[in-house]
């Protein structure tokens, strides 16, 4: 049972990735609550553009959408941690709602809006390496949201992964490296 089967259990949309890290769990989950998608140049750009109509449209003037915009859902030691949004993101400003703790996250009840959860796992994996793993879930409440959401989702879904895969990457980087990163914990 991983945090994300208690915060999110059901859900319509899944996405996983993985790599293999030569580091200890507590620094690599170090690594991902300090990571910043602004760090990657691609990255970057990718959000960038996707967040581009809500800017030309005057929808929105607020930093480009990265980690600490998700509210901390749980934290299992240095094996696992969860975050979230709430949202429309098929808007072109997301239509985030405010969340401020995983209770809030769990008790919204709302049809109009998905629910994001985003959780990264690490487990021991041979010759002494650690495997990370991350998984977003995305959950439609009613047909009417699913209709809205399912085509953003299979248009940002193969930027989504990329993003994943180098944030992974980076993750990586850092760990192995031993960059030193003060964990304030989730």
């Amino acid at each position: 049972m991983t945090i994300l089967d208690d915060v999110l259990p059901r859900f319509t949309f899944r996405e996983r990735h993985a790599i293999t890290i030569a580091a200890p769990a507590d620094r690599i989950l170090a690594c991902v609550r300090h990571y910043r998608a602004r760090e990657d140049p691609l990255v970057r750009t990718a959000i960038r553009l996707r967040e581009t109509p809500a800017r030309l449209l005057g929808r929105s003037c607020r930093p480009p959408l990265d980690l600490d915009d998700f509210t901390p859902l749980g934290r299992a030691g240095d094996n696992e941690l969860a975050m979230g949004l709430i949202g429309k993101f098929w808007k072109a400003d997301y239509g985030l709602l405010p969340v401020t703790c995983a209770a809030s996250f769990m008790a919204c009840r709302r049809d109009d809006v998905c629910k994001l959860a985003m959780g990264f796992h690490v487990h021991p994996a041979p010759g002494g390496r650690s495997a990370l793993m991350t998984e977003t879930r995305v959950f439609c409440p009613t047909p009417a949201v699913l209709w809205r959401f399912a085509p953003y989702w299979y248009l940002i879904r193969p930027v989504s992964g990329l993003i994943r895969q180098r944030m992974l990457a980076m993750l990586r980087r850092q760990a192995e490296q031993g960059e030193r990163v003060k964990d304030g914990g989730a």
